[in-house]
């Protein structure tokens, strides 16, 4: 991202990123207002197309929090104890708009509107290797039973919002 002084967060911005999101093979795509990995914190939009797949996750090598706060669409917020029992479930842009989830909790999200645009928070830096310490219990990102263990999650909060 450049290193501008002041970011516009608006409707043509979110149809850009919704549009790099549809023609994007994991179904998202992301908006850093951060300048580097390195920058802390990291600040960002996070847009995810119906069916992506977020494998559940818990961030814990440093530890890091987030938070997450819908501004257009619905999703689920899944946290899960340590042997993968869904503990909580919000629906996100309907029950709430945001949540805020501490180091070693696992999560996950699933989209319920064609799409959702997200502002994250969380912090720095980012390295791929750590940031994420996946769920031994839930399949990850590409394998092929990722799609149905996300159809039992949606499932869960009554299916997927057609409307919107």
């Amino acid at each position: 991202m450049p290193d501008l002084p002041v970011q516009v967060i608006d409707s043509t911005l979110f149809r850009v990123l919704i549009e790099r999101a549809r023609h994007s093979p994991r179904l998202r795509a992301n908006h850093n207002f951060h300048s580097s990995m390195e920058e802390n914190p990291h600040r960002f939009l996070n847009v995810m197309i119906q069916g992506t797949f977020i494998a559940p996750h818990r961030h814990i090598d440093p530890p890091k929090s987030e938070t997450f706060v819908v501004l257009e669409g619905k999703l689920a917020f899944f946290t899960f104890d340590d042997a993968g029992q869904i503990a909580n479930t919000f629906v996100l842009g309907r029950d709430a708009i945001g949540v805020d989830v501490q180091p070693d909790v696992w999560h996950t999200i699933a989209v319920l509107t064609p799409h959702v645009v997200c502002f994250e928070v969380k912090p720095g830096p980012y390295a791929a290797a750590t940031d994420k310490d996946f769920a031994p219990w839930a399949p990850r990102e590409g394998d092929p039973r990722a799609g149905e263990y996300l159809d039992m999650l949606v499932s869960t909060v009554g299916g997927p919002d057609r409307q919107g």
